[in-house]
This record gives C-alpha cells, sequence and structure tokens, in this order.
C-alpha cells in the first residue's frame, strides 16, 4: 500500500511529539496519575532517604517490563518508517541511491552528549569534581541547574563552569514536578523560567523529572529542550519520542534522551554495569543517531555508580578515536542541526555541492538501497560525484 508524504509526516509527528498517548491536564500518562499522591510525593521527595525513594519508584514503575511499546531498550520507529517511506519513493523513480546532507559534522558516524541535572546541595558541591572527572576523558557536558528552592546559585559557580567549557541549562523552576500540572500553574512558572533562561544565560532547558507537554514549548524562550526520552518505561510519565534524533517542535529543537539515567540504572534495576549503556549504544550507533546521557552528580560518586561512570567515560573515548563519534555539548549539537536544516544541495554539473552556513563541516551523504533495506554512507568533502540526478534531500 503507497502511503503519501502528508501521511508519513503526521505518523511521524504523531511518535515524536507523543500524540498517539491520551492526555490529561497537561500530563500525558502519568505513573502517578493521582493527583494528591503526585502532589504528596514531590512535597516528601527531598525528604525521603535515598534507599525508601528507590522503593517507592520500584514500585511505581513495577510494570515496566510488561510494555511493549515503545520498544525497550531504544524505538527507532520513526526512523524506520522514513525508511521504508524512502524506499517506496526510490523504486518509484528506480533509483538505488540518492545524495543527502549527512547528518554529523565532519563525517562523524554519530553524536554524543553527556548532560548533568544537579537535583541537590551535595550534587552541586560536587560539580567541579565532576568537571574534573569528565575532562580527563576529554568530555565536555552540560549541567542543568534548578533556580529555585533546592539550592544557592551564585554567578561565580556559573561563570566557573562556563570557564571549563561547559555549558549552564535551566532545569525546570523548583523541581517539584508540577509544571505541567495544568495550564494556568505552566503559565506562571514559564514566566519565571523565562527569567532565568536570561539570568543564566542559557540556551537550553531540561523540565524535573522528564515531565513534558510540548504543546507548550511554545512559552519558553529557549533555542534547544532535553526533556523527551525516547522510551520512558522508566520514568514517571510513560510515552517516547521513538527516533533518535534531534527534532523541532515549532521553533525549539528537541534533543531526546537516547538511553536510561544513571538513577534508573543504577537504583531502578540495580545494575552496576555499563552493559545496558552499551547495548543502547549500538542500537543508536546502528542508525547513526544521538546518544544522550544523564548523569547526576548527587548520585554518582558512591563507590559503584562512580566506577560505571568511569567505564562508560573511557568507552564514549574509545568510540570517538575508533568509531568517529561526535562528543559535544547539547549547545554545539543545537547549532549544527540548525545549520544543517538550513543547508542545501546543489548538482552543478556531475557533482553535488552543499550550500549554506557551516558547510565546511557538511559531508554528503548516501542513502543506498540494499537487499531491500537502506544502507547509509559518507563522502569525504562537502563535494561528491552525482551517481543519478535526482534532487537532494535532508535526512532525517
Amino acid at each position: 500500500m503507497d502511503v503519501s508524504s502528508l501521511e508519513v509526516s503526521s505518523i511521524v509527528d504523531s511518535l515524536r511529539l507523543e500524540r498517539y498517548l491520551s492526555s490529561s491536564n497537561g500530563v500525558v500518562n502519568a505513573v502517578l496519575s493521582s493527583e494528591p499522591a503526585r502532589r504528596m510525593y514531590y512535597r516528601l521527595r527531598p525528604m525521603l532517604p535515598d534507599s525508601v525513594r528507590a522503593n517507592l519508584q520500584r514500585f511505581f514503575l513495577r510494570d515496566w517490563h510488561k510494555l511493549t511499546f515503545p520498544h525497550w531498550p531504544v524505538d527507532t520507529s520513526v526512523e524506520r518508517i522514513l525508511e521504508r517511506a524512502l524506499i517506496s519513493t526510490m523504486q518509484a523513480r528506480k533509483l538505488n541511491t540518492i545524495p543527502f546532507i549527512w547528518f554529523w559534522p565532519d563525517g562523524a558516524l554519530s553524536s554524543a552528549i553527556v548532560t548533568h541535572d544537579v537535583e541537590t546541595t551535595t550534587g552541586l558541591e560536587l560539580v567541579p569534581r565532576l568537571i574534573g572527572l569528565d575532562n580527563v576523558f576529554g568530555i565536555k557536558s552540560s549541567f542543568q541547574l534548578v533556580p529555585e528552592q533546592r539550592y544557592m546559585l551564585s554567578p561565580s559557580l556559573l561563570a566557573a563552569i562556563r570557564e571549563q567549557q561547559c555549558e549552564v541549562n535551566v532545569h525546570g523552576l523548583n523541581h517539584d514536578g508540577n509544571l505541567f500540572r495544568n495550564r494556568k500553574t505552566f503559565m506562571k512558572q514559564a514566566k519565571w523560567i523565562n527569567h532565568y533562561v536570561e539570568v543564566f544565560g542559557a540556551e537550553g532547558f531540561r523540565s524535573a523529572c522528564m515531565y513534558r507537554n510540548m504543546d507548550w514549548y511554545e512559552e519558553l524562550n529557549i533555542s534547544y529542550d532535553m526533556s523527551v526520552p525516547n522510551v520512558s518505561h522508566l520514568e514517571p510519565q510513560r510515552g517516547g519520542c521513538c527516533t533518535v534524533f534531534p527534532y523541532f517542535i515549532g521553533q525549539v529543537l528537541e534533543l531526546p534522551l537516547t538511553t536510561i539515567q544513571d538513577y534508573s540504572l543504577f537504583h531502578i534495576l540495580g545494575d552496576y554495569s555499563i552493559n545496558l549503556w552499551k547495548r543502547q549504544i549500538e542500537l543508536i550507533l546502528s542508525k547513526h543517531g544521538l546518544i544522550s546521557f544523564i548523569v547526576h552528580p548527587d548520585y554518582i560518586f558512591g563507590e559503584r555508580p562512580l566506577l560505571a561512570y568511569k567505564a562508560l567515560l573511557a568507552y564514549l573515548s574509545r568510540l570517538r578515536s575508533e568509531k568517529n563519534v561526535w562528543i559535544a555539548r547539547p549547545g554545539d549539537v543545537n547549532h549544527w542541526w540548525r545549520e544543517r536544516s538550513a543547508m542545501r544541495l546543489v548538482l552543478e554539473g556531475h557533482k553535488w555541492r552543499i550550500e549554506g552556513r557551516g558547510r565546511k563541516r557538511a559531508r554528503i551523504g548516501f542513502a543506498c538501497i540494499e537487499e531491500d533495506r537502506i544502507v547509509y554512507r559518507v563522502a569525504r568533502s562537502s563535494e561528491a560525484p552525482a551517481a543519478d540526478q535526482f534532487e537532494g534531500v535532508c535526512l532525517p
């Protein structure tokens, strides 16, 4: 059955924007669906010992392994749909290969970002130590900071983070889990979030506990968001965007979380190895997608979590040198993806050439049909011979 481009776009939007889920009051399919229970939990949460929190979360998330969609541990439904549509188009036009602007700069196989959400005063005090640890492996990260109530922030701390070439972003307003409770609450908090975006000099945002309502993002004065998981079986709000690539929500670029959070791995699953992370990385690499992590300074400096995190950093460092994975800050990915979206392929004689800002780092990719599936190849420069006279495309 032939599916039109409009139908494909509608299906993809339904997945990326989680419209396949029923929604109510801005909180979509939340684990704590009872409003009084949710309020009580987030009011008591700062006072609960870690062991009690973990036990409560394991109880509320106990059915996670029974969820069949999105697909655990990584869902690439969007990529599969786009690739099937591309195959259909290519076969209709009797083409085996088409060019497009490669996903990442300098022909990188994939991209990876490491982000740190700071939840407590203890976590804030450990920020310099975490920066130092990341620096050992040549990784620059972003720190999402809670503007109100949780701890005191100083301009000197923001400056110190940036002096280490790391980024500062806004992490909700007060981490009470109520930002998306209803439109009135959201609009009231959005005003102050926008204030702190300006005060911080931030471009990015992540909501507390990964709560989200993408239809309201236009009210936030941000360039990019990092609040949507690829699969959220182990998050308070169920669902997932089913893609491993950045995508636009209006003018906001979404950088989805594509791997399990450190807290969920260690305290919910009780797994202190990096085997699950490596499995997720492998699946994302196979699609050339964005590998994104959340690691909290609040929880990572125990003996077992720290050993696992060091192993992860070492593994990422090897991927950078052996697999040409671009390890970047979220803001760098945001800037690149925006530049890429504005570039275009131009056919001059028998060569494809990229035009637009940032083109020197851009490469031409080729989508090829092999055994009824799409295989991607990348050229070494921003020019490449034209295999066929077909209009260049931008994927995904």
